[in-house]
């Protein structure tokens, strides 16, 4: 009976990982989408609903923390419980990121970059988290490997899209003080937004990282 309970809560600690990436995966895509049509009113309701994802990482910590000193877990079970603390932490990060995309949405228009498409490179990486937290789900150490190689596409694609940003800079005329000074504020935005969605990557790569070890003691991406 005690060994099926502790069977139980691997499975429920699991589950409730997932539920907490599918919520953040949500909130990713409802910032992209404010962003994208500059919806203040989504941006704001985001900004304003942060809560539930920190209250669900505080929810996962405690039961990982529960079993590390109630059932002491050892090898693949040790490996599991960790991984998926750490995978937590990753997922609660891009939460914040998401909060950041939103914020921005409320203090430029981006549209005035029409050679930077926002929604689009913050939508592979969008992708690029879905796939990371599929790995994890399915046991995929494989498509850990992909989630690494793919991300290198998404810092080039970020890396293109910063040049593009300077080259429509040079090429804008700003006749007034006041619209200088618009023109910066956005141009520093969408740079911040650039620099947020490239780290979304970077933490869809640490869950994969992080499911891969769990999975074969691998840990050559992290």
């Amino acid at each position: 009976m005690a060994r099926e309970r502790y069977r139980d809560q691997l499975d429920t600690l699991r589950g409730d990982v997932l539920s907490m990436a599918e919520l953040v995966t949500d909130r990713l895509e409802t910032a992209l989408d404010a962003l994208e049509s500059s919806d203040h009113d989504r941006a704001r309701e985001l900004v304003g609903s942060d809560d539930a994802v920190n209250e669900r990482y505080l929810d996962i910590e405690r039961e990982c923390i529960d079993l590390f000193a109630l059932q002491q877990p050892v090898a693949t079970d040790l490996r599991f419980v960790a991984a998926s603390f750490k995978i937590c932490t990753d997922l609660e990060r891009v939460a914040d990121l998401a909060v950041n995309l939103a914020e921005y949405t409320l203090v430029a228009d981006h549209a005035e970059f029409p050679g930077v498409d926002l929604r689009e490179t913050g939508g592979v990486a969008a992708e690029l988290l879905d796939d990371a937290v599929t790995a994890y789900a399915e046991e995929n150490a494989w498509a850990c490997h992909e989630v690494a190689d793919t991300d290198d596409e998404l810092d080039a694609l970020c890396e293109r899209a910063g040049r593009a940003v300077l080259h429509d800079l040079v090429e804008t005329e700003a006749t007034t003080t006041r619209a200088t000074d618009r023109l910066v504020e956005t141009v520093f935005s969408v740079a911040l937004a650039l620099r947020d969605i490239e780290r979304i990557g970077d933490h869809a790569v640490n869950i994969a990282a992080r499911t891969l070890y769990m999975l074969e003691s691998d840990d050559s991406l992290i």
